[in-house]
């Protein structure tokens, strides 16, 4: 298969690329499952933006700066701020349902933790199913996209590969799940939109295809990675044997909900003078602490004082899957726990989505424009989807359309099927558990490298099956969340401070410059 562009990963990166593109191009478009299984779908908060006339570009800047630690880069945050309205109209335009109300703009905006003014529209508490559901239903129309749903990519193919001096990306192969077949799908200009790398946790908010594919897959191609160690842990997850993955959003607290102890007693007060406001790293760790502290499964996020009709018309799906697992959010407090979020590293990329390998770009949470810093600010990280990807289609489309060299076929002449399958699912349990105990959210430089020599053995068995056996999804997506793994615990000993999401006890201070942990693969 040829394409003028390949997008690999469907989330709102990937979508709203693919037709910011299609209109010149001819785009294929892969993704794991589903065309709307991913992140982007499970986003519930909103996008942040300035669409107020109270509120101020400098303003949004300098919240993002507090959140992030003293690390968010001066002109990618400026660049995606001032950027960010247009998007937003963009996406009005393509017909979005966002919540409505009577103020000037016509939208509801609310607010969330690190945030000093409302500017997070929403679509009520699911925003990001809104914004995928309306941009899906286009792009599965468009005469110029073509879908390719259930394909995972084994590898990124270069010029280098190929025995070339040129390093340049010219396609990937891609695995067929439905029927096991490794396809050559070649094109001048290659996009990974692949997402983060959450189940490299035991415990995350992320869907269950968010295994860190793109961020492995750049590194072995040759690009640089950034600030991996800063693993976003949201603070309110639903704690309840059947709600997986369920997350509370940030906007229940934005809009008076507060964080209680099993007796009542409300602590954020204990531990900032934000309270439940505070950002996402200062309230999960506060919630790690009294957990530990009172030996507590879970802590309780109340927001009963409210009336039960503001509660069904502001937070419908929060309320009905709440009551679905016996939870009356009216009348008691939800129990919640932090999860693994959000990847606030990976692949270095300019403002144009260009990362170090020529003619491979990435946008979303796959890359690292320096926007998030040290902790992201709620909210920023579909504004970045957008934005990035708006970018980097006017690249693409500013290039003429080069000529491709052949590309030989997916050799699996030297292996043969998997003998069983047992090694991938206890070396995907050991990695989850090990990341989980060893390099949470608080860390000590022996839990990390307990982490490491756990992960370089790992490695050597993964990489052992993966010469020797034919590929499975399975197999894939467990080689690249070991790879992730590793670059994530690197990352996380190569910095003695604590700030942002990193939080290390045997270095509690933060340091009076703020540096960026970038690792380059051999």
């Amino acid at each position: 298969m040829q394409f003028d562009v390949l997008i690999i990963g469907s989330g709102l990166a990937g979508q709203s690329l693919a037709l910011r593109l299609a209109e010149h191009r001819k785009v294929g478009l892969f993704t794991k499952k589903a065309l709307l299984d991913g992140a982007s779908s499970w986003a519930q908060g909103g996008i942040a933006a300035v669409l107020s006339d109270e509120d101020s570009i400098e303003e949004h800047i300098k919240d993002t700066h507090i959140a992030g630690g003293g690390l968010c880069d001066d002109e990618a945050t400026r660049f995606i701020v001032e950027n960010a309205r247009r998007n937003i109209e963009w996406l009005i335009d393509q017909g979005v349902p966002f919540t409505k109300d009577d103020s000037a703009f016509g939208f509801h905006l609310t607010r969330e933790g690190g945030h000093s003014h409302r500017r997070i529209i929403h679509a009520a508490d699911a925003t990001g199913a809104a914004v995928q559901d309306t941009l899906a239903h286009k792009v599965a129309r468009h005469p110029n996209i073509q879908v390719f749903e259930n394909h995972i990519a084994v590898e990124l193919i270069t010029k280098q590969k190929l025995g070339m001096n040129d390093n340049s990306v010219i396609g990937a192969y891609m695995l067929d799940n439905t029927t096991g077949k490794v396809s050559t799908v070649s094109a001048p200009f290659t996009v990974l939109a692949t997402g983060g790398a959450g189940k490299v946790y035991l415990y995350t908010t992320n869907p269950d295809t968010a295994t860190g594919d793109g961020i492995a897959m750049g590194w072995r191609a040759g690009c640089r990675v950034a600030n991996m160690e800063f693993i976003q842990f949201h603070p309110t997850c639903l704690y309840h044997p059947h709600a997986k993955s369920f997350l509370i959003s940030e906007a229940v607290r934005g809009e008076g909900g507060l964080l209680k102890l099993p007796d009542g007693h409300r602590f954020m007060p204990d531990h900032d003078e934000r309270a439940e406001l505070a950002p996402r790293d200062t309230v999960a760790r506060s919630i790690d602490y009294e957990m530990k502290r009172h030996g507590l499964d879970c802590v309780y996020l109340d927001i009963s004082h409210q009336p039960k009709e503001f509660l069904t018309s502001h937070f419908p799906t929060i309320y009905a899957r709440c009551l679905e697992l016996g939870i009356d959010m009216s009348k008691e407090g939800i129990p919640v726990v932090p999860a693994a979020h959000y990847t606030c590293g990976g692949l270095m990329i300019d403002l144009k989505g260009r990362t170090d390998v020529p003619n491979l770009y990435a946008a979303g949470e796959v890359a690292f424009t320096g926007l998030h810093g040290a902790n992201r600010l709620a909210s920023n990280s579909l504004l970045e989807c957008l934005v990035i990807a708006e970018s980097a289609a006017n690249d693409i489309l500013s290039q003429p359309v080069p000529a491709l060299p052949d590309i030989p076929a997916w050799d699996e002449s030297r292996v043969t099927d998997a003998d069983e399958e047992v090694v991938i699912s206890h070396n995907w349990n050991e990695l989850r558990h090990a990341m989980w105990d060893y390099v949470g959210i608080v860390r000590t430089t022996k839990r990390l490298e307990r982490a490491l020599n756990r992960i370089q053995l790992l490695t050597q068995e993964i990489q052992d099956y993966y010469k020797h056996f034919r590929v499975s999804n399975d197999l894939i997506e467990l080689r690249n969340l070991v790879q992730t793994a590793e670059l994530i615990v690197r990352s996380a000993l190569s910095r003695h401070e604590s700030r942002g999401l990193h939080f290390s006890r045997d270095y509690p201070d933060t340091l009076q410059e703020a540096q960026n942990t970038v690792l380059t693969p051999r």
